[in-house]
């Protein structure tokens, strides 16, 4: 370490991008500190991917246990099923302290030093702490920013965290309302709506946009509509904005023509979730006291080596990683730009691949994918000069779904017509984000089809779906 820094770096954001970071600076002999204002583990931790799992898992075996026709199949009865919500509330927050906890404990053994309180950059390889005892001031040789994101509520709707809440204050799961109208069809709406309904509450499903699950392939998100929303107790608008949301009892609900901003019907619920998207924590980090401006959304500039610009150019020993970056809003996402960056302040180039890194909605069944969607793959053919092929499988051939009894599902593969790289899977299926994997370090080492249809899969398991894909395509 310099003599001239009191750190090799300094971490503003405790989250899992910054708790990655950590571990892997120290790993590379940097002397290391970790700032946070709020609850270690970040968003990740505390209000988002494990609460909402443990939620999942609790509710998930609601619906198994309630579905007497599949127990049946099996064999099984089940009689007068009863459930906790307080019970299942309390293992979601058991699970996110011991997991805070455990990360926690992770950085101190490794002699991270964490200092609480908020961290701004104030001048060039400097930052200032705001504590509850004082501002103080501590210089590192690289910064990075990892500062996280929150709910974004758009305008016209108003939060009470009682009526009408984001997913932030949904994970406490205070109450079960019978009708509840959910403001998002992306993966934070689909996974309530799975909690929610397998719960026995009711849902209105508002999407502003002319089709439900906008992000997923076209083909998924039509079998997921059939899976997850058709046959349950949801209803759904389309094309629809909540131009304006008034807490209460009942909850108010303006629903307006996207097109047309025009009001046509007005819905009285008991409760509003607004699961609209996340956006990047970004206000009152100092940035402008290194010349760096956010984009109009928040979202801090970087390069692919994640230095943050201002500019257009780098500015020296300034890195952000994670949700206020943008690129990928998602855990282990902000995890691998961590280790990336620290790649880079060590002086070994690296950059990050977003194609192959996978996603995952937990709803029954499960929702995964990597890389590229059919529309996606086909702009970049026409860009580049090729064809694009597809393969689709379905769970309903496969002996472990059959033994399950949990058939429904598909697996669509896109690859190259001509050198049949792997471009792009998407899953829809029991156990779908386990199932990525395989697919998502394919896609990493730009495989091709023709060489993994002799990858050897393990009979019977639900990854011969994939294999079955594979040798179609091949």
């Amino acid at each position: 370490m310099s003599e001239q820094f009191d750190y090799d770096l300094v971490i503003i954001g405790a989250g899992v991008g910054g708790h990655g970071a950590a571990l892997h600076a120290v790993k590379c002999g940097l002397r290391t500190a970790i700032i946070e204002a709020g609850d270690m583990g970040g968003t990740c931790v505390n209000r988002g991917c494990i609460p909402s799992k443990a939620l999942l898992a609790a509710s998930g075996r609601v619906r198994e246990l309630n579905n007497q026709s599949h127990l049946k199949e099996l064999g099984i009865k089940v009689n007068g099923l009863q459930f906790d919500r307080e019970a299942i509330a309390e293992h979601a927050q058991g699970l996110a302290s011991k997991i805070r906890g455990d990360l926690t404990n992770s950085l101190k053994r490794l002699k991270v030093e964490i200092i609480r309180g908020w961290g701004k950059v104030a001048a060039p390889q400097k930052v200032t702490v705001s504590t509850d005892s004082g501002e103080k001031t501590i210089t590192a040789r690289d910064i990075i920013i990892g500062a996280g994101s929150v709910p974004f509520v758009p305008p016209g709707i108003e939060i009470d965290g009682k009526t009408v809440f984001t997913s932030d204050h949904a994970l406490h799961l205070d109450w079960l309302p019978d009708w509840i109208a959910i403001v998002g069809s992306g993966y934070i709406g689909l996974e309530f709506s799975d909690i929610y309904t397998a719960l026995g509450c009711e849902i209105t499903m508002i999407e502003a946009l002319d089709q439900l699950m906008p992000g997923f392939d076209p083909e998924i998100a039509k079998i997921a509509q059939r899976v997850l929303i058709n046959p349950r107790d949801i209803e759904t608008r389309v094309g629809m904005l909540a131009k304006k949301v008034t807490p209460g009892s009942p909850v108010v609900i303006e629903l307006a023509d996207t097109k047309t901003k025009e009001v046509v019907e007005i819905l009285e619920v008991d409760a509003c979730l607004v699961a609209t998207g996340r956006i990047p924590a970004t206000k009152n980090l100092g940035l402008e006291s290194v010349g760096v401006e956010t984009d109009r959304r928040g979202f801090i500039p970087v390069n692919d080596r994640l230095a943050v610009l201002a500019g257009g150019e780098p500015v020296p020993h300034l890195w952000a990683i994670g949700d206020a970056i943008g690129e990928m809003m998602l855990a282990h996402a902000a995890s691998a730009e961590g280790v990336v960056a620290i790649e880079n302040i060590c002086g070994r180039p690296k950059t990050i691949d977003y194609r192959s890194i996978p996603a995952a909605a937990f709803t029954h069944p499960e929702i995964s994918y990597v890389g590229l969607t059919e529309p996606a793959a086909e702009a970049l053919a026409q860009n580049e000069g090729f064809e694009v092929a597809t393969v689709k499988t379905y769970f309903k051939g496969n002996s472990k779904a059959l033994a399950e009894g949990e058939t429904e599902g598909m697996a669509k593969v896109i690859y190259r017509q001509d050198n049949g790289e792997l471009l792009g899977v998407h899953i829809i299926g029991i156990h779908a984000s386990d199932l990525i994997q395989e697919a998502a370090n394919a896609i990493a080492n730009r495989q091709s089809v023709q060489n993994l249809a002799f990858n050897v899969h393990t009979h019977p398991t639900l990854s011969e779906v994939l294999d079955e894909a594979f040798k179609r395509a091949a």
